[in-house]
């Protein structure tokens, strides 16, 4: 069942793209067989971060096709924080929910979120170490390691009580998402657990599921260099808490309807 746009979704699901042609028609398909299989009354927002191949041509073909499907351009390429809050603060559903163009996490997963948001959570996220036999391809041993380590840091120094901070697989009531996203500064690999401080500063009940989740081999990020950024970040986050910066009030921002 195509999305009907004269009504607000239900869920909007974002996915944060760049030089993804590879994969991007691929996790598009699965996204929207879901949507369709399970009747979900659902958007799928693509942010294209400033690719340089063919990931926006294949977007918009495929969105001819797919109503469910629209595609945000970022200013050139920003990061992934950046495009996780560009296109969350964007999307009209009442529950917003982000996974990378991997989907390392299957989008069925995505009802688990869902379920935990239902029952009362307002922040829901996806953990691969809860429930470790749930990893169908596990991640080479170093990056298991720096993962454990970074996570034990994240635990130290932000008090941050999560099995899994990185995953890239979380779900937002509106009403959270408008507020974290607003707040958030890291733009880069490290924005995971400065938005979780924020939700746990600002209130709200954040709870962790076990999700099942393959390791890709394509993935870009770089666990020396793009590592060293993601502990200078955090103690950026902190320097933000002590200056007050994540308390400020913000402004919820009006749903319009999509047009077509």
């Amino acid at each position: 069942m195509a999305l009907d746009v004269t009504q607000y979704p239900n869920y909007s699901i974002v996915i944060p793209a760049f030089n993804e042609s590879a994969r991007i028609l691929g996790a598009l398909r699965s996204v929207v067989d879901c949507i369709r299989e399970r009747g979900w009354q659902a958007e799928v927002i693509v942010v294209n971060d400033g690719s340089q191949d063919a990931t926006a041509e294949l977007v918009r073909a495929f969105a001819a096709d797919a109503s469910e499907v629209r595609m945000i351009e970022n200013p050139g390429n920003r990061g992934k924080g950046y495009s996780v809050r560009s296109g969350l603060l964007q999307a009209l559903g009442d529950v917003v929910l982000f996974t990378d163009a991997d989907l390392s996490a299957p989008i069925e997963e995505a009802e688990l979120l869902f379920t935990a948001i239902a029952q009362g959570a307002d922040v829901a996220i996806g953990s691969r170490w809860l429930e470790r036999g749930r990893q169908t391809h596990r991640q080479p041993l170093y990056r298991q390691v720096f993962g454990r380590c970074f996570n034990g840091v994240t635990r130290a120094v932000m008090g941050l009580r999560f099995a899994d901070t990185q995953c890239g697989f979380k779900a937002f009531t509106r009403s959270a998402a408008q507020t974290v996203f607003q707040l958030q500064t890291i733009e880069g690999w490290g924005f995971d657990p400065e938005i979780l401080f924020i939700a746990l500063k600002r209130g709200y009940r954040v709870v962790e599921v076990p999700v099942s989740w393959a390791h890709d081999e394509r993935t870009r990020m770089s666990y020396l260099k793009d590592g060293i950024k993601m502990l200078q970040e955090i103690v950026i986050i902190r320097w933000n808490a002590l200056l007050g910066r994540y308390g400020k009030q913000v402004e919820h921002i009006h749903r319009t309807r999509l047009e077509r």
